[in-house]
């Protein structure tokens, strides 16, 4: 069961990560493997907001698309996805956005996932890892990008 979990200090507030996270419909847009992110409904719970999104990764002739519910909890600093169908055994996802400083924050990026199928955990779990690994990294650009670049970190 591959497993990534990463914490990053990004020279953005953790309200603006937060916010960055929780714009699942621009994933396709910078998200290693995303090709397309649909959500289909979105309720709203005091200052939680649940989305049931569908995802297609695509890598070369492969094409797969997988459901997830996803929890934003702008208050405690979290999003977190939870699988619901497509080609994993089982995906969890959390996202923890804590303060560090007036325009700092600490980033973690944590997943736990598992294909169905043996045949495509050989085919795609090698690209799976090393997307996974970008993965904070390409957030931390992408908000360099929509919010400016900010000064080192320190």
């Amino acid at each position: 069961m591959p497993k990534y979990d990463t914490e990053r200090r990004v020279s953005h507030s953790a309200e603006a990560m937060f916010d960055l996270v929780a714009d699942v419909s621009k994933y396709p847009e910078f998200v290693p493997l995303c090709e397309a992110l649909t959500v289909r409904g979105r309720q709203t719970s005091g200052t939680r907001e649940v989305l049931i999104a569908d995802m297609t990764v695509a890598y070369k002739i492969v094409r797969e698309t997988f459901t997830t519910k996803v929890v934003l909890d702008k208050a405690a600093g979290t999003i977190s996805a939870e699988y619901l169908d497509g080609p994993f055994k089982h995906l969890d996802n959390l996202w923890t956005f804590t303060p560090d400083g007036p325009d700092h924050c600490r980033v973690r990026f944590a997943i736990d996932y598992e294909f169905r199928s043996r045949a495509l955990s050989m085919l795609m779990g090698s690209v799976f890892d090393k997307a996974f690994r970008k993965f904070a990294e390409a957030f931390e650009k992408r908000a360099d990008v929509v919010y400016g670049k900010s000064p080192p970190k320190s």
